[in-house]
């Protein structure tokens, strides 16, 4: 991986603040889908929700010159389309020139904090719509956690229901991530059944005036021959997101693979298995997984 000058990032952002408006205005951009009408995103926004750790690594995303390193490295790969990440990251990717001719999408919400109280009070504290338009983005992205017993979750509902009005007014896509939640023994977990999926996903379809430009971003189940009937439940375009795969990388390869063949399915998002893959190999997780598509 080539080295990132963070010193020369530090005197842009010190002297030069509005370098990051000029990189934006002068990026090349591209459509959100090519001829094989697929995707391969690369997710970069844990650290804002405070979440650095990659398995056992409890502060694994905490050197920033270090992510730097392997996004730039992966988003350089043949077949990437692009990159998920909130601003700070994006700012930094856009002064490094990484950015060209790829999708860039925003991350929108990340209020709820990695194991804080009020983690289901999601907050928009992100990219904002008229942000991502103004920036020349190519999309949004929002997370959707929902806990039955959480009353927090309705205002969370309601904020993305908002946000993907805003998102359509603009004629921007707006990836949502939705999860069934629930809280055990003080910690917040997601619900992988592919009843909870489903059930997701109706309520993801459903929110906002129009669901013209919005997208799903979905697990695989835990029981991946789940995916063909859970996916049954809406013609939005969705694409797999990675999540914590453990030690087990060909397992999730595999998974990856069976889902991709399903109708709705257009894609990856990928984050830490692929940045931080077990063997340290970038290069080679990334191409795997773009040889999936």
């Amino acid at each position: 991986m080539s080295g990132v000058e963070v010193s020369e990032l530090v005197r842009l952002r010190t002297y030069h603040p509005e370098a990051v408006a000029e990189a934006a205005a002068r990026r090349t951009r591209r459509p959100l889908l090519r001829a094989g009408g697929r995707l391969m995103i690369i997710a970069a926004d844990h650290p804002a929700r405070g979440a650095l750790a990659v398995g056992d690594r409890r502060l694994a995303m905490a050197n920033r010159a270090d992510l730097l390193e392997r996004l730039c490295l992966a988003l350089s790969r043949p077949g990437v389309d692009g990159v998920l990440a909130t601003a700070d990251i994006l700012d930094d990717l856009l002064l490094l020139g990484a950015l060209e001719d790829r999708v860039v999408v925003g991350s929108m919400n990340r209020g709820g904090l990695a194991g804080a109280a009020f983690e289901l009070d999601d907050r928009f504290t992100g990219h904002r719509p008229e942000d991502l338009s103004r920036l020349r983005f190519d999309a949004g992205k929002l997370l959707l956690r929902i806990d039955y017993e959480d009353p927090r979750s309705l205002d969370t509902l309601h904020s993305t229901a908002r946000a993907i009005d805003a998102m359509a007014e603009r004629r921007l896509p707006v990836f949502v991530e939705p999860f069934i939640c629930y809280r055990a023994d003080g910690r917040l977990h997601t619900d992988l059944g592919a009843d909870a999926v489903t059930r997701s996903i109706a309520i993801a379809s459903g929110l906002g005036g129009t669901s013209a430009y919005t997208w799903l971003k979905v697990p695989v189940t835990q029981d991946p021959d789940d995916m063909t009937r859970v996916m049954e439940t809406s013609t939005l375009p969705a694409v797999l997101l990675g999540g914590e795969i453990g030690g087990d990388q060909e397992g999730a390869y595999e998974k990856w693979r069976k889902a991709l063949q399903l109708p709705t399915v257009r894609g990856l998002v990928v984050g830490r298995s692929l940045l931080y893959p077990v063997d340290g190999d970038v290069a080679r997780a990334v191409d795997t997984a773009v040889g999936l598509l």
